[in-house]
């Protein structure tokens, strides 16, 4: 089971149908919608400020989710996929987004509706992503812009995956092995 914990005072709100890792840490001032999935040694860290996540959303395995003291929450809108080993820090992340591994979303940064951040790309802190784009690099650089289609292929089809990918590990702790 994933660790989920209250931190002073404050318990995390988890929504309906969600599937947590058994390594996941949830802490404190953490809200999610329906329909996500928190995976295998993902961190969502509410302690220092408030992480909000919208429906149908996957953090993958490593990501760090967190914000600054005081200064900048962590918002994720819906349908938005957080790579492997992908870090989001006082950030907010709109709907439709697909954030690539080991990418890092910086504070105050604003990512809109249908982008794709590249695998290990910088977004740097106050930086605003344009709609409909892709951006690559370290820091972050605009490299194209996306379509509709686009958007459905890539990022629409990783949030629905990932929630096809939660079902099979619901109801199935029966299946561990001792050795």
């Amino acid at each position: 089971m994933a660790l989920i914990r209250t931190l002073n005072g404050v318990k995390p709100k988890l929504g309906k149908n969600n599937f947590l890792a058994e390594t996941a840490v949830v802490i404190g001032d953490v809200e999610t919608g329906d329909n996500c999935s928190i995976w295998y040694g993902a961190v969502l860290r509410g302690d220092v400020s408030g992480i909000r996540i919208g429906n149908c959303t996957n953090i993958q395995d490593g990501a760090v989710i967190h914000g600054s003291f005081k200064t900048s929450q962590t918002i994720i809108g819906n349908n938005v996929t957080i790579g492997h080993n992908a870090t989001v820090h006082g950030a907010t992340v709109k709907d439709n987004v697909l954030i690539g591994m080991g990418s890092t979303i910086l504070d105050n940064a604003v990512v809109n509706s249908n982008v794709i951040v590249a695998a290990g790309a910088l977004v740097l802190g106050r930086t605003v992503l344009e709609a409909n784009s892709v951006y690559a690099g370290v820091p972050a650089k605009k490299v194209k812009d996306l379509s509709p289609a686009q958007c459905e292929a890539m990022i629409t089809k990783s949030a629905n995956h990932y929630i096809d990918f939660a079902e099979w590990y619901k109801g199935n702790e029966e299946e561990y092995i001792d050795n």
